[in-house]
């Protein structure tokens, strides 16, 4: 019966086809339409469905829809991750059969062509699929072979195809959860952001898996009693492998459609006329087990929890953490604490303590841990840099690491755990000690009270040798110390400057064969090759040529900057010359250049991926330390392919603090005026409003993509017009899992190339808040932070 039944299916998917290429109502070439024209859209023959410009937010979007007359359901979106457009955009139809966004003077996305056959015209059809007929009403492109979210009557959905939920209700761009039509015949829902999609992943399943084949599809039929099935075609009798019973439903002039809702869960809807002949709309089948939505995976996002109490879900944070978004509460939480350093893979754990909460479940694998006491796994958690929470169970101590998902607590006779996680004692948002909470659990251990006490007897026996040995330098280490400063003298520089080696400028002006070798320009001033102690050490001399109170302010900022710093990946400032209205700056010679020699060069001596992964870290590190590891934080203000030096080894240093902030040890963020270069800003630096040191992370995105592919942010000579802001076709390639696209001809590993990706997306995102610290930065680059999937970032500071 079940291959007379896929027959069946197929016959009426081909004269279902044929009937509509017959009766359609052509769009002929040069057709234009607009959100300001009295036309709008290009209705299908019946009016059920049309294809134009929909309202988004503050702007439009184009796509296809559903009206009954008031309502318009959404079914199909085009470039659905791209901004919407404003009223001024045109949608043509060209001589050339090409389907064109116009969104300025020179300004064309290409929404459909003809795959280089000769379009004769456009439709929309009565199937809710537009498309572009040739000759012989042969379909050139068809929005069907570009599912979004939807499926609709007479479509499919091919092995290794998906749909993607939209964000919310009332945005059609990409969203949380995914349906995946599985070569083995299997269909399966995920969380988007999991990478790996294994069966801890998904939440859902037809539980349809017959194997490997490229001929499996789930098709959606335009009748009963079967509208929605998966079919084997590898053979010559299809097979139905699964399908929804609908034989129950009657109603006239019915339409159906299947989607992937934004909260996650599949439904199948039917859209008819009633006995009255008023439109309805009726959902005729969604999976069982997700009528409770805290099934749905990831339903309240990262770091939270889902109850599901009077047939509603609730979404809840996990201690230590605070909603990203508090309207939006399915987005998930961040933390609100701050964190301890991280030494040597170990936390100090008495900044921390372990909150429980019975009654929790949590779907992941954990990394575990036998043969321990319960206090002895709750104190290993507060040592480990990276866990987050822990559960104890027959002497397993279970550990999982941040972010926590798939959390959920549960009823009373389920099968459930006193989960316990790691909070801090320090709130992040008042820097004073939470309070209310119980307190610290006692991490030592009897193991560790001995090695303790065999360690201060050691020490104590050392402590008398040194003293004696110490007092005997002591002397000849304050006469040292006393020669220096009479060497150094008084700078004469605000309070606050480090002491460094004070220079004349006759002594550099010898030093740099009278700044005759120019090797680059900073902020504010050239930059000379120059040599002391006869040629034996190379220096870089930076000479102000601003003599006007900014380029005493840029001297003072870098001076105060740089001076007070030392870091392996940061250029090390050796001394200064203050003399008269001459002000020069002293570094170490960086012998490769600047990095954007090396990226955007000759293609030759390119870093291959390998170098790039490491310049890209080394940067990375060397804002973190400028961020949270000085005593006072920095915000440098003009991080950009200039301003990173590469010595011999090609080893990456931040330089040029010219443009420098620095904050008070208890400051978070201060207003400053604009600095820094265009195409790294980060958006706040036009909203007028507080700066911090995610103004670096934003600029620190830009560039990383820029390592990543060695091609600058923005190329305005282009010939692709997609192709000429990196960071948005970056998105577009990652969204549609394109991303070979950008490296065509280089030996890269993909996977590797993805993390580093996402995290520059993450970056660049506009709202500060939404961006991670350089700490969290460092920790995904090295691979120790799972990354998760970003959202689209549509600044337009760019």
């Amino acid at each position: 019966m079940a291959p007379t039944l896929a027959s069946n299916t197929c016959f009426l998917f081909f004269v279902y086809f044929l009937c509509e290429t017959v009766f359609t109502e052509e769009i002929q070439l040069g057709s234009s339409i607009s959100p300001t024209d009295p036309t709008t859209s290009w209705p299908s023959p019946s009016g059920r469905f049309a294809f134009g410009f929909y309202e988004q937010g503050d702007g439009f979007k184009v796509g296809i829809w559903l009206s009954d007359g008031i309502n318009k359901t959404i079914v199909w979106t085009a470039n659905r991750n791209d901004p919407p457009v404003s009223a001024k955009s045109r949608l043509n139809l060209t001589r050339n059969g090409e389907l064109l966004l116009q969104t300025g003077p020179e300004k064309n996305k290409v929404i459909a062509d003809g795959n280089n056959g000769t379009v004769f015209y456009a439709a929309m059809l009565d199937s809710g699929n537009f498309v572009l007929q040739n000759e012989t009403l042969g379909f050139l492109w068809q929005s069907f072979d570009y599912p979004t979210d939807t499926l609709l009557g007479g479509q499919i959905l091919l092995g290794g195809s998906e749909l993607v939920s939209t964000s919310s209700d009332t945005n059609q761009s990409s969203g949380r959860f995914q349906l995946s039509m599985q070569v083995d015949g299997n269909l399966v829902l995920y969380p988007r952001y999991s990478d790996a999609r294994t069966w801890w992943d998904a939440y859902w399943a037809s539980d349809s898996d017959r194997g490997t084949s490229s001929k499996y599809y789930l098709f959606l039929n335009n009748t009963n009693p079967q509208p929605l099935c998966i079919v084997n075609a590898s053979s010559s009798n299809s097979q139905i492998l699964w399908r929804v019973d609908n034989s129950s439903f009657e109603g006239n002039n019915i339409i159906y459609r299947v989607t992937i809702d934004s909260d996650g869960v599949l439904r199948l809807y039917a859209h008819f006329d009633d006995a009255n002949r008023e439109h309805q709309v009726k959902e005729l089948w969604s999976p069982t087990e997700l009528n409770n939505q805290c099934n749905v995976k990831s339903f309240c996002g990262l770091n939270s929890y889902c109850t599901f109490y009077d047939n509603q879900p609730s979404c809840s944070c996990l201690p230590g953490t605070d909603f990203i978004d508090p309207s939006q509460r399915n987005l998930g939480c961040k933390r609100n604490f701050s964190e301890a350093e991280c030494k040597g893979g170990k936390d100090n754990a008495t900044f921390y303590r372990m909150i429980p909460m019975p009654s929790m479940n949590m779907g992941d694998p954990y990394v575990e841990e036998y043969n321990l006491l319960e206090e002895e796994c709750l104190s290993s958690c507060l040592q480990d840099c990276y866990c987050g929470a822990v559960f104890y169970e027959d002497n397993r101590c279970r550990k999982q690491k941040l972010p926590l998902r798939y959390v959920t607590r549960v009823t009373q006779g389920s099968s459930s755990y006193t989960l316990y996680f790691k909070v801090g004692v320090q709130s992040l948002k008042s820097n004073t000690v939470i309070d209310n909470q119980p307190p610290p659990i006692k991490t030592t251990s009897k193991k560790a009270i001995v090695q303790i006490i065999v360690v201060i007897f050691g020490f104590a026996s050392l402590l008398c040798s040194a003293v004696t040995i110490s007092t005997r330098f002591i002397y000849k280490i304050r006469v040292l110390s006393y020669k220096r400063l009479l060497e150094i003298g008084d700078l004469g520089l605000n309070e606050g400057v480090v002491t460094l080696r004070l220079f004349s400028y006759n002594e550099l002006k010898k030093a740099t064969d009278g700044f005759k070798q120019e090797v680059g320009k900073g902020s504010f001033g050239s930059v000379y090759k120059g040599t002391l102690h006869k040629g034996s050490i190379l220096i870089a001399v930076k000479r102000l040529q601003k003599l006007a109170e900014e380029g005493e302010k840029e001297f003072q900022a870098e001076m105060q900057a740089i001076g007070k710093t030392n870091h392996k990946n940061l250029v090390r400032l050796l001394g200064y010359c203050a003399e008269g209205s001459k002000r020069l700056l002293v570094y170490e010679y960086m012998s490769s250049g600047s990095l954007e020699k090396l990226i955007f060069g000759d293609s030759t001596i390119r870093p291959d991926w390998d170098q790039r992964r490491r310049i890209a870290l080394e940067i990375a590190r060397g804002l973190l330390y400028l961020h949270e590891e000085c005593g006072a934080p920095i915000i440098h203000c003009d991080i950009k392919p200039q301003n990173i030096l590469m010595d011999e080894f090609w080893t990456a240093k931040i330089s040029d603090f010219g443009l420098a902030k620095l904050l008070m040890p208890d400051q978070t963020r201060t207003f400053t005026q604009v600095r820094g270069t265009r195409g790294y800003l980060a958006p706040e630096w036009n909203k007028n409003t507080p700066i911090s040191v995610k103004a670096d992370v934003y600029s620190y995105g830009i560039l990383l993509l820029e390592i990543a592919f060695c091609r600058r942010n923005l190329v305005v000579n282009s010939s692709n017009p997609e192709q000429i802001v990196l960071c948005n076709w970056v998105y577009k390639c990652f969204v549609q899992r394109e991303l070979n696209k950008l490296v065509l001809g280089e030996e890269v590993d993909l996977t590797l190339l993805e993390n580093m990706v996402k995290v520059g997306i993450w970056c660049i995102q506009d709202e500060p808040f939404l961006r991670p610290s350089m700490k969290s930065v460092v920790l995904m680059l090295e691979g120790v932070s799972e990354v998760a999937i970003p959202p689209c970032p549509s600044s337009n500071s760019m």
